[in-house]
């Protein structure tokens, strides 16, 4: 069995750095919140902290009660997600390698000194000096270069252009409160459809195209925080698949881990 890897986050893009270091044969730990705010949840293994269990690609991930059960049930064909907001079981686990996937865009306690690979995705961290190497998140050219020194590229505060829409796309709460889901991921939907309702205020859809992302029915949140999205492509986008972004992603972080587990058998 090879190294054991513990990833900070379990949201999409997380979850799609999991599956593939799981794929590639690596023991996978993923460490979230107690009430994870994920959006795309057919393609989060977040969602087992509700359902106790997700599948995405044909990859099961199961909610661990503890750290000992997380860490023999990463030595089966599982990947156990644990309620670890601080990472406090990486010290008691002591992992082969750390992979922060939080996507806060800043660090929320990462530290190089955490395991002998330290592994960060997005804006927020510095290799050579925060971690042993930063994974570009940005769309674009870059997307999913290992950067051995410096940072990633800063928070732009747009979302990706896709199909020729950006801020458009997303889905906003319109209040605070408790979200009513009125069309949920897989929905298509047109201009001006309600998505979802909180306090008596709707959200309503600003572009035709296919449900791709929605918070949990029955969240709280505040207004203006993001709660879902809507996928111009429509039809065309299989929502229950990992993104080409979250592939880009794990493929960075699969090289960056690669490369520093290779220096360190050379060095052995």
């Amino acid at each position: 069995m090879r190294e054991l890897i513990i990833i900070r986050g379990a949201g999409d893009l997380a979850s799609g750095v999991g599956h593939r270091l799981k794929r590639s044969g690596f023991r996978v730990i993923m460490l979230e919140i107690e009430n994870p705010t994920v959006i795309r949840r057919a393609v989060s293994f977040a969602a087992a902290v509700f359902a106790g269990e997700a599948e995405i690609e044909g990859i099961k991930a199961v909610k661990a009660d503890t750290h000992q059960e997380a860490a023999a049930l990463s030595q089966t064909n599982m990947i156990p997600v644990l309620i670890d907001p601080m990472g406090e079981s990486i010290r008691t686990l002591e992992p082969d390698g750390v992979v922060d996937c939080i996507l806060a865009k800043k660090n929320l306690g990462t530290n190089i000194c955490m395991a002998p690979a330290v592994v960060a995705a997005g804006p927020g961290f510095t290799a050579g000096i925060d971690v042993h190497a930063v994974v570009e998140t940005n769309r674009g050219h870059y997307l999913g270069r290992v950067i051995w020194d410096g940072s990633a590229e800063p928070n732009t505060g747009m979302p990706g252009n896709i199909g020729g829409y950006s801020k458009e796309r997303l889905i906003k709460a319109p209040a605070q409160g408790k979200v009513r889901i009125i069309r949920d991921i897989g929905s298509m939907v047109k201009t001006g459809d309600p998505l979802c309702e909180i306090e008596g205020k709707y959200a309503l859809a600003a572009i035709d195209g296919l449900v791709r992302g929605m918070i949990i029915d029955g969240s709280r949140v505040y207004e203006g925080m993001k709660i879902g999205d809507v996928d111009p492509r429509g039809s065309k986008v299989d929502y229950r698949t990992i993104s080409d972004k979250a592939r880009a992603i794990g493929g960075g972080v699969l090289e960056a881990l690669l490369s520093i587990f290779d220096r360190r058998d050379m060095d052995a």
